[in-house]
């Protein structure tokens, strides 16, 4: 989508070989404006698909998905990273390593909110490895909900997750990047 590309270009900062910091506009500080135009893309490529529910981690993924959302009049669920006291104890769960954190985390979600009625669309900003979305792939294979795809903001294609997941589900990414260094940012056009 030229209109994400463009924003990576202009508001995008590289930091070391793998890092893409967008936090001026997707993740820490929010351009929801733009986000919108985004969640419309999403509803654009997923439309006709009956979705009933958008699925994403904490937290980064939060405002895009709740913007994707608002375009199915759905609601979203999140997979938290740790298990609060009003949570309840009948979850689904998972492990999913962070390549952002470094570190593994276990992921729950109620199973009063995910549910074998369910087809979900996952969403988050970035895929790397590919870790997050085969996590929340299986929360909904535990629960018996149909993954309809998975929208992702920006994805590194030259670190192997998106081939990894579309080996298991639909992927739509918005801007894939082949590689990024000191020199700049190649996207990938199919």
């Amino acid at each position: 989508m030229q209109l994400l590309e463009e924003r990576i270009r202009r508001d995008g900062q590289i930091l070391g070989k793998d890092v893409l910091k967008v936090d001026s506009f997707i993740n820490h500080q929010i351009d929801v404006p733009f986000l919108m135009e985004l969640g419309r893309e999403f509803r654009r490529l997923y439309d006709g698909e009956k979705i009933t529910k958008v699925l994403t981690i904490e937290a980064s993924g939060i405002a895009i998905a709740c913007i994707t959302a608002l375009y199915f009049s759905v609601p979203v669920l999140f997979a938290k990273k740790s298990k609060t006291s009003n949570l309840g104890a009948d979850l689904y769960a998972t492990q999913v390593a962070s390549f952002t954190h470094g570190n593994v985390n276990n992921v729950i979600v109620s199973k009063d909110y995910l549910t074998n009625n369910d087809r979900v669309l996952i969403i988050d900003d970035f895929l790397a490895e590919g870790n997050a979305l085969i996590g929340l792939i299986d929360l909904c294979r535990q629960a018996g909900a149909q993954v309809v795809g998975c929208g992702i903001l920006i994805e590194k294609a030259y670190q192997g997750g998106g081939e990894r997941v579309r080996k298991i589900a639909r992927v739509e990414s918005l801007a894939r990047i082949e590689k990024m260094d000191e020199n700049g940012i190649v996207f990938v056009h199919e």
